[in-house]
């Protein structure tokens, strides 16, 4: 009997369209590219994340970060304690279990923010991603649309 190879048979009548595998697949892609944009001014995606977040001014408690941002509140605490060390983020009270502390972007912060856009503004160019404008704003609506289906529980597995 001849040997198989790896993903042979798996798909008698051809390969499926399956958009959401698909997303996974870009998104491993993508967080390649933004390690590497990021990087490049000493930020993790979820460190620009935050203070992406913070810059508009509005003080944010590290819950209110970790929904926003789309991390576990833990791994937001692990970020946060990296970019108060780093003088990027401060903190305006002690906070602590129960008590809410809200965290708002330093002067230094907002610098290095604006070192990070130019890098984050080229990679999302829809010529960047071999797109048109056209497709590129009807690909940030479709995954708006995916994300917050998704999110509030409507999507596979729902049932």
């Amino acid at each position: 009997m001849p040997e198989a190879r790896p993903g042979e048979g798996t798909w008698p009548e051809g390969e499926p369209d399956l958009p959401l595998w698909e997303l996974i697949q870009t998104s491993y892609v993508v967080t390649r590219g933004f390690t590497e944009v990021f990087g490049a001014v000493g930020l993790t995606p979820a460190q620009f994340g935050v203070l992406a977040s913070l810059a508009d001014g509005d003080d944010l408690s590290q819950a209110e970060l970790a929904r926003t941002i789309m991390v576990r509140p833990q791994s937001l605490g692990e970020v946060a304690a990296s970019l108060i060390g780093r003088g990027l983020v401060e903190r305006d009270g002690p906070g602590g279990r129960g008590r809410r502390a809200a965290l708002r972007i330093t002067e230094a912060g907002r610098t290095l923010l604006g070192r990070a856009l130019p890098g984050v503004l080229a990679f999302n160019a829809p010529q960047a991603m071999g797109l048109s404008a056209t497709d590129a704003a009807e690909l940030v609506r479709m995954l708006r649309v995916v994300r917050a289906t998704l999110s509030c529980g409507e999507g596979p597995g729902s049932g």
